[in-house]
């Protein structure tokens, strides 16, 4: 494996070749390249084919450039890698690239690629376009694949594309996503708009967001819930994934993983049936509660990216709150930029659709990222 000083790479290969410059997150397989899942653990792991989502861009003209550091394993919010470096934030030094698709996004940031893969189990692709001031869409649960990616939280897994740009994202999923739908909006006139967990934004970013949702012509404010107990399904996966890996290298985890991983293990099953139950019942009310609207536009975080050095422990539930419902929900989330916020730093929205609206979240992305630069 070839280390990279920056802490953004872990691996490259000897020729990208010619396309689009993409980064990988060292989550996806990558065929003749180390891949790591940003653990020790791997540190020699050459797999013998590329997952399919790295597959299907490649075949679309573009060409992988590096893989990308990450919170290890994927159960982080931070990017803060005890293995291989914290990922820096190229736009706001000395801050958290957020996480786990740290890397991936500050390639974007630091114009070290065009395009770049992630993943998102509880908000690991937004986070991190949220801290870094990129765009990044988690799309509808399954729709991009998933295969040849070390999993987290199964029922949670996400893989979706990060750009510069919400147009460069809509570019990569007609690449993930065989016949994907053009959704084409001459105007966001006619979209209904529901805004909600705008009052727990810190004030600037709150001013942002409502600057956003006023270029909604309709646009009305909608009690929307959290999924409260639903958390022990997410904690479960993790632990069916890890159960025999941890108990064979428990030394070679880091410290915050390491802990996550056994309050995980501990989980019940009496736990996870409840928290199965909760989270069906956290569908029939967010379907409820978007009745009357199209889209539902939230802040992606409360505020701009947290300072260094930080314990992610601490603030992991901070970082996920606006993000996580919609990996229990599998509908489709996009964050993207909406302008400067508390200390100069960009706020971040999330524009949200119903399942399987992912071309309609993509379009009205775009028109307004148009009018919030203009």
């Amino acid at each position: 494996m070839e280390g990279e000083p920056n802490g953004i790479f872990l691996a490259r290969p000897d020729d990208g070749g010619a396309g689009i410059r993409l980064a990988v997150k060292d989550l996806f397989d990558t065929a003749g390249l180390t891949t790591t899942y940003g653990s020790p653990i791997f540190m020699n792991n050459v797999p013998a084919a590329t997952a399919e989502a790295a597959v299907r861009l490649e075949a679309a003209g573009y060409a992988c450039v590096g893989k990308t550091n990450l919170h290890e394993f994927a159960y982080g919010v931070t990017s803060q890698n005890p293995h291989f470096g914290t990922v820096p934030n190229p736009r706001a030094p000395g801050r958290i690239a957020g996480g786990s698709s740290g890397g991936s996004a500050a390639a974007l940031a630091a114009g070290l690629a065009e395009a770049a893969l992630g993943t998102d189990s509880g908000g690991s692709i937004r986070i991190p376009a949220a801290c870094c001031g990129v765009v990044g869409f988690k799309p509808t649960f399954d729709l991009v694949p998933i295969a040849g990616c070390f999993p987290l939280a199964t029922s949670f897994d996400h893989a979706g594309p990060m750009a510069r740009s919400v147009a460069g994202c809509a570019e990569m999923m007609e690449a993930l996503v065989l016949d994907f739908p053009a959704c084409s909006l001459a105007a966001l006139d006619d979209l209904r708009v529901g805004l909600a967990w705008m009052d727990e934004a810190e004030p600037l970013v709150r001013r942002r967001l409502e600057q956003a949702a006023a270029r909604f012509p309709v646009s009305e404010t909608i009690e929307l819930p959290f999924p409260e107990g639903v958390g022990p399904t997410f904690m479960g996966e993790v632990a069916d994934t890890h159960r025999e890996l941890y108990a064979e290298y428990p030394e070679a985890y880091g410290d915050d993983v390491a802990r996550k991983i056994e309050r995980c293990l501990a989980v019940t099953d009496a736990e996870r049936d409840a928290a199965a139950r909760a989270r069906d019942d956290y569908r029939e009310r967010s379907e409820e509660a978007l009745r009357g609207v199209d889209l539902l536009l939230t802040p992606t975080l409360a505020f701009v990216a947290p300072r260094l050095p930080v314990d992610e422990l601490a603030i992991r539930e901070r970082l996920i709150r606006f993000t996580f419902p919609f990996n229990a929900l599998g509908w489709p989330a996009l964050a993207l930029p909406c302008g400067p916020a508390e200390d100069g730093l960009q706020a971040s929205l999330q524009l949200v659709g119903r399942s399987g609206d992912d071309a309609l979240v993509l379009a009205a992305g775009e028109l307004l990222e148009r009018t919030l630069l203009n």
